[in-house]
């Protein structure tokens, strides 16, 4: 089961999450796996985008923002875009477009960042919008302060904490086609509660600026973290890893979440979704794809699902309810 943990190091202004992403991992893999006209990600891309998932369920636990966050990475490369969504109860999902072949050891710079003009965007979508609310969002390029191409997603995300939160940021982030994990460690902010909602600030946004790469306590677990390698993060259960990193800090830690209450995969659609898009088409339209066909096949642009419907379904869509016959405990 998919779980996230949530941790503070006491006396310290430092925070922790770990992510361990199975089941809902999983899920997305399967489901695109499933799809027959895409077929599974490559394993490069699979990696990314399970680091994305990830990632992007760490960061929307750390703040406080009742709305979607959303992860994407688009270039100029065989990797069209890559999204990663997580809303507040934690439910998410993602999706890539991928255009052409890829080597088995391709970087994410030959992904999507060929001739350096790959972009990574965080969105913050408000659940409830008032009248003329628009989702902030920022953005930065897929290179360093040098202009060098970074090939690591989690050098991406601690350079866009850097200069969005001016808050000392740790990742590591790793994925296979069983699970999707990452560690973040964070200074906390010297005055209130840093976020990623682009409120004004300015009273501690200098207090945090003027805090980077100088916290001793910060430097000290960073380097502890950035010690955890792929094949650990991937492998050993949170009690294991939290023991082996910081068995001299003190952590207090909260109740992990697990099941309906911590990560979980969800998408829009649905066969009632597609059945009532079906009606949308009209009853002549729908035999005209049966008649070509012999079924009307729809797949979910996004989580690559895809839906059948054989001509005795699409009869049910178009007949009143009252006179449809008794459904059927039999899965078809």
């Amino acid at each position: 089961m998919s779980e996230l943990h949530k941790f503070l190091f006491d006396g310290l202004p430092v925070r922790g999450m770990v992510v361990r992403l199975t089941d809902a991992w999983q899920e997305i893999l399967a489901r695109r796996a499933s799809n027959t006209a895409t077929g599974a990600y490559p394993a490069p891309v699979a990696e990314l985008l399970g680091e994305m998932t990830a990632a992007a369920t760490l960061m929307q636990a750390n703040i406080k923002f009742n709305g979607a966050l959303i992860l994407q990475i688009f270039g100029d490369g065989p990797v069209k875009i890559a999204v990663a969504e997580v809303k507040p109860d934690l439910s998410l999902r993602a999706t890539a477009k991928v255009v052409g072949e890829l080597a088995a050891d391709v970087r994410l710079s030959d992904m999507v960042n060929v001739k350096n003009k790959g972009r990574c965007a965080i969105t913050l979508d408000p659940k409830d919008k008032l009248p003329g609310q628009q989702p902030y969002q920022g953005v930065v390029p897929l290179f360093g302060d040098r202009g060098e191409k970074l090939d690591r997603l989690s050098d991406v995300l601690q350079h866009y904490m850097l200069q969005s939160e001016q808050l000392d940021t740790t990742l590591v982030l790793a994925a296979d086609d069983k699970v999707a994990a990452g560690l973040l460690i964070q200074r906390l902010p010297v005055k209130g509660e840093a976020n990623l909602e682009g409120t004004s600030r300015s009273d501690h946004d200098q207090s945090n600026e003027d805090e980077i790469g100088r916290n001793e306590d910060y430097n000290r677990i960073s380097i502890l973290a950035s010690s955890l390698t792929r094949d650990e993060l991937l492998t050993l259960d949170v009690d294991t890893i939290l023991r082996r990193l910081f068995w001299e800090e003190k952590l207090l830690r909260f109740e992990p979440q697990a099941g309906l209450l911590g990560p979980h995969f969800a998408c829009t659609c649905g066969r009632t979704r597609v059945a009532n898009m079906i009606r949308g088409l009209g009853m002549e339209e729908a035999e005209s794809i049966l008649a070509e066909r012999g079924d009307i096949e729809v797949g979910c642009d996004f989580c690559g699902k895809q839906y059948r419907f054989d001509a005795v379904d699409a009869a049910q869509i178009f007949t009143a309810p009252g006179d449809q016959m008794p459904g059927t405990a039999v899965v078809q």
